[in-house]
């Protein structure tokens, strides 16, 4: 018994172990690029078109359309500091939730990237401010 309990309790640890392996996590250029303002390499994560809600904007534009907005909004916010406070997904899907400090306040910002030919693409960009 005190047999079992050992490989039960082993293959329940390593079943932990490889999570993170079989879970695809959010590119670090994404969340380096929120948190430097970077709307260039952003924009290179787009989708030809976005969903986004940035401050007044709140439509699908085209990929070059987005990356002027989001240009604006980091010009207008400089960025001091964004983590990642949420993340998951599934079946070629990831969403990733986060806290953006700007020098103008914080933002809550989420996306969502689908898989398309094993590339990851940015669907949909909501920054929203706090409070």
């Amino acid at each position: 018994m005190k047999n079992f309990k050992l490989k039960l309790t082993i293959l329940f640890l390593s079943l932990f172990a490889f999570a993170p392996t079989t879970f695809a996590q959010i590119p670090d250029e994404i969340v380096l690029s929120i948190q430097n303002g970077n709307h260039e390499v952003l924009a290179s994560y787009f989708n030809q078109n976005v969903e986004l809600v940035v401050q007044t904007h709140d439509d699908v534009f085209s990929k070059s359309q987005a990356q002027q907005i989001v240009a604006e909004f980091f010009k207008a916010n400089k960025p001091k500091q964004f983590t990642i406070i949420h993340q998951g997904g599934k079946d070629g899907a990831r969403y990733a939730i986060g806290s953006l400090v700007t020098n103008t306040g914080t933002f809550r910002v989420y996306f969502l990237l689908k898989n398309n030919n094993d590339n990851s693409y940015i669907h949909q960009l909501r920054i929203e401010k706090q409070g």
